[in-house]
């Protein structure tokens, strides 16, 4: 696959029965995207981590981040385990059936159904944040820990009996290194004005593409143009075909890039100039 970020890459080349001479290169930095409006910049500033990075189990030892990186892996359904440069871990949507390998130090979560949350997080995670709460209100989340921001942005979904829950989703905003990036949940109606505002500038959105359950195709494409994410990265799809119906329908604007891994590690340098979607192994 084409990567998202630059990777340094050894050239060993050896001649029989003399020494080896070793040599590196580097791929080119693509440019920066274009930056956001001094409002959106001020919404979303990002945090930039400096301290040496906490360790990890053996099981689970990712190459170290710079200060402005994060690293996004796709668990499966709408479940993400984010990095930050210090490690801390994020992972959205939390519930018992898909979850990362690792403990994550901050859990997010939506109402839907119960694939998108649990109640039974372990009690070692430091922050569960549910998307909803019992009285209808707004969740409003917003906590930092060590390098990241989270916050949260209210939308409602269906009920079982057709009704309305009230900020039943949230949309989950987390500011790691230099980036922002977006989880939109169980997404189910199109964002107000006021909505868009409150979610400010985004670098990378995480998006149900299933056009069923969550929104449908023509309202998920008037969200993704709305929000206008260099980055994107499909989930909640069920099946080869759901996903394929969606890039269909967007691949006339955006670049589409499909990844051999399901992880990869970004940064605002590294961000594409035009639109793209990056689709991961799993659904």
């Amino acid at each position: 696959m084409r990567a998202v970020v630059p990777r340094l890459s050894i050239l060993a080349c050896g001649l029989i029965g003399l020494a080896c001479l070793a040599a590196s290169a580097q791929n080119a930095v693509p440019p920066e995207a274009p930056g956001a409006k001094p409002e959106m910049t001020e919404t979303c500033p990002g945090l930039v981590a400096s301290d040496r990075a906490q360790t990890v189990p053996a099981a689970y030892r990712p190459a170290a981040l710079a200060p402005n990186e994060a690293r996004i892996t796709y668990v499966g359904h709408s479940t993400f385990l984010i990095e930050s440069p210090k490690l801390v871990r994020i992972a959205t949507d939390y519930n018992d059936y898909v979850r990362p390998p690792i403990l994550p130090d901050i859990v997010t979560m939506n109402h839907a159904h119960s694939t998108h949350y649990t109640d039974r997080p372990d009690a070692d995670i430091k922050f569960v944040l549910r998307g909803w709460r019992d009285d209808g209100k707004p969740a409003n989340h917003d906590i930092t820990y060590a390098d990241v921001h989270v916050r949260s942005v209210s939308t409602n979904i269906r009920d079982w009996g057709g009704g309305t829950e009230r900020n039943g989703n949230s949309i989950f905003i987390f500011e790691v290194g230099s980036l922002c990036i977006a989880h939109l949940g169980h997404l189910h109606h199109t964002l107000t004005q006021q909505q868009l505002n409150d979610i400010g500038h985004i670098d990378v959105l995480l998006v149900p593409v299933d056009g069923s359950v969550t929104l449908d195709l023509d309202g998920m494409v008037e969200v993704v143009q709305a929000m206008k994410a260099p980055l994107m990265v499909p989930m909640h799809y069920f099946s080869t075909f759901t996903l394929r119906r969606f890039l269909e329908r967007v691949g006339q604007h955006y670049d589409v890039e499909f990844a051999e891994t399901p992880s990869f590690v970004v940064s605002k340098a590294t961000l594409p100039t035009k639109g793209k979607f990056l689709v991961l192994p799993g659904h």
